[in-house]
């Protein structure tokens, strides 16, 4: 298993930047968050020789990107055939810079619709992305999240979809957060199809340390583990301390659950 961060811990950085951080504490991989102006620079606006580019540099760096995190949501109907389209240019450029997995959203709906038209919705786009993931050699994780924080919602969608393309992001706050499922719960829902993970404490409605919230942090490594689960347990820090302070504290508590 890998331990990476996603880019909301250093926005203000640029890619080698990034990846030189990384380094420098201990991190395995880095998820790089598109469309929020990170200084990253990556995006779909990218040119075929800038993401090679890309590619080399994060080989020499000898560290990977585990993930390119998108905004793109399928639920709402007025929104889907966008997303959808918006999805499949974010497939290739993953491809192209060589990550392994992309982060989509259920997303919310609205109350004119059912549940069971906003699953059957999210089945529609994410089938119509299979097969350029397939192509592209990236698994689209749909993680637990907003309108989806039930993991069985989410592993409702993968059921019918049934593409080893299409997976899921096991965000282990959201289900706890709301009241919807516990660590084993959500693990037991979700385990065929975790490729992703995002990682992070909470306590009095904030961003806290892991191992000082209410996520246990250690059951949920230690559960993947037991499934053999090779890919990232992402650190997703949104809008919280200087980087310098958290990177290396929570790897340093990740590590303790070895």
């Amino acid at each position: 298993m890998q331990f990476s961060f996603m880019t909301f811990s250093t926005p203000e950085l640029a890619l080698a930047e990034v990846l030189a951080t990384a380094q420098r504490f201990g991190y395995d991989s880095v998820e790089l968050r598109l469309d929020s102006g990170h200084t990253h620079g990556i995006e779909v606006t990218l040119s075929g020789d800038d993401r090679k580019r890309v590619r080399e540099a994060v080989a020499r760096s000898g560290k990977a990107i585990s993930c390119l995190a998108t905004s793109c949501v399928f639920a709402d109907p007025a929104k889907r055939e966008a997303m959808t389209a918006d999805a499949l240019l974010r497939i290739t450029l993953a491809g192209d810079i060589g990550a392994p997995t992309m982060r989509v959203f259920g997303g919310v709906f609205p109350d004119t619709i059912s549940r069971e038209e906003a699953i059957a919705g999210v089945v529609s786009s994410l089938r119509r992305l299979a097969d350029a993931a397939a192509k592209h050699n990236v698994i689209v994780c749909m993680e637990t999240h907003d309108a989806w924080c039930d993991p069985a919602h989410v592993a409702e969608v993968l059921t019918r979809v049934d593409h080893p393309n299409i997976a899921a992001n096991w965000d282990i706050l959201h289900p706890i957060r709301m009241g919807l499922a516990t660590i084993g719960s959500s693990f037991e829902a979700l385990k065929p199809w975790i490729r992703h993970m995002h990682i992070h404490d909470w306590k009095n409605d904030a961003l806290a340390p892991i191992g000082t919230g209410i996520v246990d942090h250690e059951k949920a490594l230690a559960l993947v583990r037991g499934i053999g689960y090779t890919g990232a347990a992402s650190g997703e820090w949104i809008n919280w301390e200087p980087y310098e302070t958290h990177l290396p504290r929570e790897i340093a508590t990740l590590k303790t659950y070895r």
